[in-house]
């Protein structure tokens, strides 16, 4: 097929559902590469979409999900598999002593759901609480506590959803007289209006530790405590939703554990199955029980498949094996080096945060005003892409300049720095143009 009848079949066939498409076909991927139809390697520094952890065609995922399509991949729901009970085990064995059980299924999105139904069965309310620059998934309850995109044009979303400010040290609301960030007095002033706008039936609080599609936003250390202690007082579970942070990928294990705050619920997906689909609900026994005695009820066509199963136990094994998590934390360290190198070198280069190797820069039309530049963000990645690296620019309303970095926890010191190479070739050379 040529390339002009491949993008021809795309418009005439495809649903459109979100940010126009890379132009490049993807024929295949390896380790920290995507090549395209003419053979071209591309750095691969969003990890797909933020989950490849082990990269692409990791051996040890590609015999385990060889070995379990072969044996056993799919069952009746009602049935339970070793690999299933295994995994609860091991994940169990990564967490504080108050997350014990786990339910598996598919996406991040139906892993919120689930999370959101057992802390509206367990509380008795209905309201949810969350980031008003966040994104939890697209189907229902979800979409209702997303709050950074794709709330026009759908009608009324599920009842009781709320919002917080979303915690920006970069841009903050409020300030002490030095300027510094006052987060406190900001989530105070969060939490008196979600007080006056509840019935009386807050249920939960979900919350990503690091807001991505929000545009790489780190709390401030404490504030999550805080955060907590809220939710406590109102009677309210705490639901961490670590689709991106969890497994290393910051650094740590889980990225609640820089706060030592424990919650309530906790959701996992894209890096537990390194790229394929896989995502879990992990609660503890209190949680769990109550919830069986009122009914709870969620029944999907692939909860507790063996073969998604198979998968995340691969992926935790070789997390542990290879340290991926302490190389996460020292290649964290010299990605940001680097970065932070950019932003003192380009006035254009406003801002730079996240951990690990999760990363975030922010374009800006200079350092003093701040003002957010789209347009170079996207003139920036397209020069990266025409150089042979792949990032991946956050596609919201005035965001266009916030660059997300995560690249997969097994790349290279060469390909990590050749990455960041080809980003600082690429900013000089667009502003040279400009």
């Amino acid at each position: 097929m040529s390339t002009d009848s491949f993008w021809d079949d795309a418009d005439r066939h495809l649903v459109r559902y979100g940010a126009s498409f890379t132009p490049r076909i993807i024929e295949r991927a390896a380790g920290a590469y995507v090549y395209d139809s003419e053979g071209r390697a591309i750095l691969d520094f969003t990890s797909g979409q933020m989950s490849a952890v082990l990269g692409h065609s990791h051996p040890d995922i590609v015999r385990a999900v060889s070995e379990s399509v072969a044996t056993l991949d799919h069952l009746f729901s009602g049935m339970l598999s070793r690999p299933v009970v295994d995994l609860a085990k091991k994940l169990a064995a990564t967490l504080p002593a108050e997350l014990s059980r786990t339910l598996l299924l598919t996406t991040g999105a139906e892993a919120n759901e689930a999370a959101l139904k057992m802390a509206k069965l367990y509380t008795g309310g209905y309201e949810v609480v969350s980031f008003d620059r966040s994104w939890h998934g697209m189907t229902s309850g979800a979409a209702a506590a997303t709050f950074s995109a794709g709330r026009r044009g759908y009608g009324p979303t599920m009842p009781g959803n709320l919002t917080l400010p979303t915690p920006d040290s970069y841009r903050p609301q409020f300030r002490y007289s030095d300027g510094s960030y006052d987060w406190e007095t900001e989530l105070a002033y969060g939490f008196s209006l979600v007080d006056r706008q509840s019935t009386g039936a807050l249920a939960a609080c979900l919350v990503e530790p690091i807001l991505s599609s929000g545009g790489i936003i780190d709390p401030p250390l404490g504030y999550l405590a805080r955060l907590k202690e809220l939710c406590v007082e109102r009677g309210m579970l705490l639901i961490l939703d670590e689709a991106q942070t969890g497994l290393g990928r910051t650094g740590q294990m889980y990225a609640f554990e820089r706060d030592g705050v424990v919650p309530d619920i906790l959701t996992l997906s894209k890096t537990l199955g390194a790229g394929l689909p896989v995502a879990a609900v992990v609660t503890g026994d209190s949680i769990e029980e109550t919830c069986r005695e009122r009914g709870f009820l969620f029944l999907t066509t692939h909860a507790s498949d063996p073969l998604a199963a198979t998968v995340a136990n691969t992926v935790l094994d070789v997390i542990e094996r290879e340290s991926l998590v302490e190389r996460a934390a020292k290649l964290g360290e010299q990605l940001v080096d680097r970065l932070d190198a950019l932003r003192d070198t380009y006035e254009v280069v406003g801002d730079v945060r996240g951990r690990g190797l999760l990363r975030g820069i922010e374009f800006v039309t200079d350092k003093a005003s701040k003002a957010p530049a789209d347009a170079l963000g996207q003139a920036v990645t397209t020069a990266c892409l025409e150089r042979g690296l792949h990032l991946n620019i956050v596609q919201l309303p005035g965001m266009g300049g916030i660059f997300r970095i995560a690249p997969p926890l097994t790349t290279s010191e060469d390909e990590l720095h050749d990455g960041i190479d080809i980003l600082d070739a690429s900013i000089k050379a667009v502003l040279a143009a400009s």
